[in-house]
């Protein structure tokens, strides 16, 4: 009986885990919705105005959303080399463990069930139910039942199977890039008013490179989830072709759609009005059409949130379904459905803990603290294209990221320069979410520890 890890590090020729495996069931075009669903979530909706907080031209934002999504396409097609070379569920938490060893890509599961994709699918969810308000009077109680029920629906749908699960994904992403392509087509064919003009100087009169920086955070945000794809690389059919081809061409729509969203605000509203405006969507929109173009955009955002919110159950459970496999974690959570052949353990898990921490609502702070040590896992499983290069020179690698080493090592600059700075601007917050993560340690010596015992 074989082992499953490749590398030294990492090699133990433990019992394995149960043989069955998940169904190979995502094409191309599933892989596409799934960069493109889990990316597209919110942001678009709001960070221009963030952005133009921080530059003093209509040329540096767009630079700004350029150099984002550049980075997110590096990232992107890095981890797309690693998949083709190991396509296991699991995604970054394989590569990490390849890399640097178990204990690295435990925290990182840890992490990522504790607060990072349990917190986001938490967020989404609660986000979900305040947009609902705009269609009827909600209570705060009745908000938190909503986001509980979709996040239920939504897991209750991953379970029936992962064709299910994605074409909800193909649904929700076709219904967002069209409500996005509306306010473009909108903006650009309906003749209206003279744009709207800010009241107040802009607050960053020339951009600077600390300004652009600051900017570019927000950017990154708005991109986040560029990565969830490789999660599912044990599912995707012809995987040396699919994720490369995938991660490319779902992070450029993401690109266009991003670009013509902000090309579209900035035909209604000058760069001071944008700045001025948090809800540039709506605004947009109302400008155009009047208060139904306001109820248009929270329409789009609820589908978006939906759309963001399947990707993220979809996805994310597959690593804590890879740690259970591994054995640092409930075998339970190993389990497949023995007919829809999905990892229904480990989306019951997500599925649940993600609802209580949606009505504790005690999660945000925590979300917050830890959110940034997700740019430290990025950027070492970037960084493992190179290691495992030198490690594994014999590992077969039917897609090679291009421009290497220039591409990924462009990325873990980026990455590293975003932790320093959160480390150096905020401190305390930092210090705290590395706590949290490292709280992982104790529990990961203590699992191993038990399991011995029970062999």
């Amino acid at each position: 009986m074989g082992c499953r890890s490749m590398t030294t590090n990492s090699r133990s020729c433990e019992p394995a885990a149960p043989s069955a495996s998940l169904p190979r069931a995502i094409g191309l075009t599933g892989s596409i919705v799934i960069v493109i669903g889990t990316i597209i979530g919110s942001g678009i909706f709001l960070v221009p105005h963030n952005v133009a907080l921080r530059v003093g031209s209509i040329q540096s934002l767009y630079w700004v959303w350029i150099v984002g999504g550049v980075l997110a396409l590096a990232g992107s097609l890095s981890l797309a080399e690693l998949g083709a070379a190991m396509p296991e569920a699991g995604g970054i938490y394989v590569y990490l463990r390849e890399a640097y060893g178990k204990l690295a890509a435990f925290l990182f599961g840890w992490a990522s069930l504790l607060v990072i994709d349990a917190g986001s699918a938490a967020t989404l969810a609660v986000a979900f139910g305040i947009y609902s308000g705009a269609f009827a009077p909600l209570t705060a109680a009745e908000q938190k039942l909503i986001a509980v029920a979709v996040i239920a629906a939504l897991t209750f749908i991953n379970i029936l199977g992962v064709k299910k699960g994605t074409a909800v994904q193909a649904i929700f992403t076709i219904a967002k890039l069209a409500g996005l392509g509306i306010i473009v087509g909108c903006a650009f064919f309906i003749r209206g008013a003279s744009p709207l003009v800010g009241t107040h100087p802009l607050p960053t009169v020339h951009t600077t490179f600390s300004s652009f920086g600051v900017a570019l955070v927000g950017v990154l945000w708005a991109y986040q989830g560029w990565h969830q794809l490789s999660y599912n690389a044990g599912e995707i059919k012809n995987p040396s072709r699919t994720l490369p081809v995938g991660f490319l061409l779902g992070t450029l729509i993401v690109i266009g759609a991003y670009l013509g969203a902000n090309a579209a605000y900035l035909r209604v509203m000058s760069l001071g009005a944008l700045a001025e405006h948090q809800r540039v969507a709506a605004t947009t929109m109302n400008l155009l059409i009047g208060p139904r173009g306001a109820v248009f955009v929270s329409a789009l955002i609820l589908c978006s949130i939906f759309g963001a919110l399947n990707g993220t159950l979809l996805t994310s459970s597959r690593v804590y379904y890879a740690m259970a496999r591994d054995r640092v974690f409930f075998e339970s959570v190993s389990r497949i459905h023995p007919r829809f052949q999905t990892p229904v353990g480990a989306l019951l898990t997500l599925g649940v803990w993600s609802s209580l921490l949606a009505l504790s609502g005690s999660f945000e702070q925590l979300y917050t603290y830890v959110i940034f040590t997700m740019w430290v896992f990025s950027g070492a499983a970037i960084f493992a294209v190179i290691v495992l290069r030198r490690r594994l020179p014999a590992l077969p690698r039917p897609y090679r990221v291009p421009a290497y080493p220039f591409l990924p090592l462009a990325f873990v600059l980026i990455a590293a320069a975003i932790v320093i700075n959160t480390v150096v601007s905020k401190p305390l917050e930092s210090l705290a979410g590395l706590g949290i993560v490292l709280t992982g340690i104790p529990l990961y010596l203590a699992w191993n520890r038990w399991r011995r015992t029970q062999a």
